[in-house]
């Protein structure tokens, strides 16, 4: 065992453990549920700390020894890719004071290790006056939050790609394929099924669109602004070239902020964020229930859409098989709109130079993000790149419906349309076969009317 101390007195600590005693105070008041720190925010947090390193070395604060012993320790931490010393709730209080204590000491032990020197020895590395050297936890959380949102941005992105894709694979291959299409859950005017998936691959579209500009919105950091944004302890020549490192560190378009005592007291930005991802969240709900909706039954439902089956629904029902993944999609999206409301009331309950409730917000905005990648690249994958239509149930459905005689009342005129339904609730004749019959329309005028490229250039018509 050894023995730490800091203002509150001493602790003792296993002698393997690479946390010291800040982070077994936060261990012992926070407690340990089994949760731990968004792994890619653990990233962005050591290379915050390797760029501070880096420009405390070649601005002469910090020796080459030390310098190389806490980047090592970093680069060792980073390879791993693997972040077990990192212990403490993310939902300590202290606006994440213990993330911070807990990340220094862990590079300060490791940085002693490669030193061939004790765990411990603080004398020669020590966590506070080294690794946090012009550091506060108020500048470094922040950066390290909004390091790893950027990051997380990016693969949101890949995965909006790929669905995106996917369903415009489906709009070409459904294009020529004409089906009911519904308001308030009731037979209105035919569409293509085509169609259908042009407007989900749109909003999709748009969610790209809106994750792209989201970098935007967090690029801008107050790293060297320390406690609360006044860059109190930190050189000016520091607070200019750590921006410079992080970002050569994280190959992101990043920027330090104008205004850093704004940027280290409002949140403003990364609510806004938080917002754009919850769209994406509705825009996929909204496709997921679509989906499971029209592919209901099959034998009693909707049916027109089959998903591709991915395990079996029942303990009891042979052979029956659930939508999943759009119910793992819309559970998803339920969630991700839960966590931006929080997320909003945090942010807006923040006092003065800081928000102390920062960890509530950086670990539900980051759980939206990794969420919703995982659901959006889940439901590419194993539902809409594999779905298809039964064309026999969507011919049936349309057929049967008086959405085509709707249709048609434009070009026969609504008192002939009147006639006809009322003929088709007691005929058994289909309703091409009566117009036909009635002589109101020849069958080539009928089919060319109703053909699928005629109602998709529909909106297109001067």
């Amino acid at each position: 065992m050894r023995k730490e101390h800091d203002s509150l007195g001493g602790l003792e600590l296993p002698d393997e453990s690479m946390y010291g005693i800040h982070t077994a105070r936060a261990l012992e008041n926070f407690g340990d549920i089994g949760q731990r720190h968004d792994p890619i925010f653990v990233k962005a947090y050591l290379l915050v700390k390797k760029a501070a390193a880096q420009a405390n070395a070649e601005l002469g604060f910090l020796d080459k020894a030390r310098a190389d012993a806490i980047s090592g320790a970093i680069d060792a931490m980073l390879a791993r890719g693997r972040f077990d010393d990192i212990v403490v709730n993310p939902m300590s209080g202290g606006a994440g004071t213990s993330l911070n204590m807990n990340v220094n000491e862990v590079i300060a032990n490791r940085a002693l290790v490669l030193s061939g020197r004790e765990k411990g020895d603080y004398a020669y590395i020590h966590p506070l006056d080294h690794v946090n050297m012009h550091q506060s936890t108020n500048d470094t959380y922040p950066s390290a939050l909004k390091v790893a949102m950027l990051m997380h941005l990016d693969a949101l992105e890949d995965v909006l790609i790929k669905l995106q894709e996917s369903l415009q694979e489906k709009e070409k291959a459904f294009a020529g394929v004409l089906k009911l299409g519904r308001t308030e859950l009731m037979d209105a005017l035919p569409i293509t099924a085509g169609m259908q998936f042009a407007a989900y691959a749109e909003a999709v579209a748009r969610d790209r669109w809106r994750i792209f500009k989201a970098r935007e919105r967090i690029k801008v950091l107050n790293i060297g602004g320390t406690a609360v944004g006044t860059g109190f302890n930190a050189p000016q020549k520091y607070i200019f070239l750590v921006i410079e490192k992080l970002k050569l560190l994280t190959g992101l378009a990043i920027t330090r902020a104008e205004n850093m005592v704004d940027a280290t007291q409002n949140l403003d930005a990364i609510v806004e964020v938080s917002g754009l991802v919850r769209t994406c969240a509705v825009n996929l709900m909204k496709i997921s229930e679509d989906l499971r909706m029209l592919s209901s039954g099959p034998t009693g439902g909707i049916g027109e859409v089959v998903l591709p089956p991915v395990q079996e629904g029942s303990s009891i029902m042979p052979g029956k098989v659930n939508p999943v993944m759009c119910e793992f999609a819309s559970q998803t999206g339920l969630l991700v709109m839960g966590f931006d409301n929080v997320v909003s009331q945090a942010a807006a309950l923040g006092n003065l130079e800081l928000n102390q409730f920062f960890p509530l917000v950086a670990t539900l905005v980051l759980k939206e993000m990794a969420l919703l990648r995982l659901a959006l690249g889940r439901f590419e994958e194993k539902l809409v790149r594999g779905l298809d239509l039964n064309r026999d149930r969507i011919d049936a459905n349309l057929t049967e419906s008086v959405a085509i005689l709707t249709y048609l009342s434009q070009y026969i005129g609504h008192d002939a349309a009147a006639r006809i339904y009322r003929m088709m609730k007691q005929d058994t004749r289909a309703l091409r076969q009566i117009i036909l019959d009635e002589k109101i329309l020849t069958g080539q005028q009928f089919d060319e009317l109703v053909s699928p490229e005629r109602i998709r250039m529909m909106g297109y018509r001067k």
